[in-house]
């Protein structure tokens, strides 16, 4: 009987990548990393290069698995997040767009096409309840409130290697890591239109990637014309409760608020933004 699945929550981000050099380096035993793809017109551009440039062929390198998966219907065709959002006649909002009074609304995006699709994985691989996988988070410790959060599976035992390092690892000790490997640091991994980023995320955006912040405007706006004909309020991308070309100024300008606030940009699952 083969050994019980261990295997890494691969978000292409800051903390999962320092996983991969400590485990390549024989620092953590995971054999095996999994990158749940919300599809290549969802996952930040930036992210996808990464992976592509530099975890996988590191990863191949040093004799570490890292599949590549993504959310399949049961006709085995992919479905992505941009594409749901998107559907012809869709009516539901996966991400957690902002409503008109100020709530986050529903998120099902992390469950459906990150949690469910790395079970899916681990379960057609073996992981049972009674034989669960041991699946690494990479939480650091600047942001270890998030722990208490991630809700285990029955297929699966979660642990923290950040935390569990001697001395725990912190979001900058994670940088240093992967510059010691001689790999840059990637940057902060999550879909490109993700509510959760933060106002400086979206002004970056701005500056330096036009095209692909216009792209979001324009995915508010077509969410909110359906909206609109269904009778509902306005939903935002940002918590400033307008559209998201005023919300965010233009290069240069400065905004109240535009630094990170405590908890904005996180997605609380463990999933994303790692």
């Amino acid at each position: 009987m083969t050994a019980p699945i261990r295997a890494v929550a691969f978000g292409g981000g800051v903390q999962s990548t320092a996983l991969l050099v400590l485990a390549a380096t024989g620092k953590i035993n995971f054999p095996t990393f999994l990158f749940a793809n919300t599809g290549r017109d969802s996952e930040d551009p930036a992210t996808l290069e990464y992976l592509q440039r530099y975890a996988k062929p590191y990863a191949a390198a040093h004799g570490i698995e890292l599949h590549e998966l993504h959310r399949t219907r049961r006709d085995g065709t992919i479905e992505t997040l941009w594409g749901r959002l998107t559907r012809e006649g869709a009516r539901s909002l996966p991400i957690p767009v902002r409503m008109s009074n100020g709530a986050p609304g529903t998120r099902s995006c992390t469950a459906d096409f990150k949690i469910k699709v790395l079970g899916k994985w681990l379960k057609q691989h073996g992981a049972s309840r009674d034989r669960p996988a041991t699946v690494g988070i990479g939480i650091s410790l600047d942001e270890i409130e998030r722990v208490n959060r991630r809700q285990a599976m029955p297929y699966e035992i979660p642990v923290y290697p950040l935390l569990d390092h001697d001395p725990p690892l912190r979001r900058h000790d994670c940088a240093g890591i992967i510059a010691r490997a001689k790999l840059p640091v990637p940057p902060k991994s999550a879909c490109w239109f993700c509510p959760l980023k933060t106002p400086r995320g979206w002004g970056e955006m701005r500056r330096d990637r036009p095209s692909l912040f216009h792209s979001a405007c324009d995915l508010e706006t077509l969410l909110n014309a359906r909206r609109s004909t269904l009778g509902r309020d306005p939903v935002w991308l940002t918590r400033y409760n307008r559209p998201l070309a005023e919300a965010i100024p233009e290069a240069q300008q400065t905004l109240p608020g535009l630094d990170l606030e405590p908890g904005d940009g996180l997605c609380d699952n463990s999933s994303c933004f790692t």
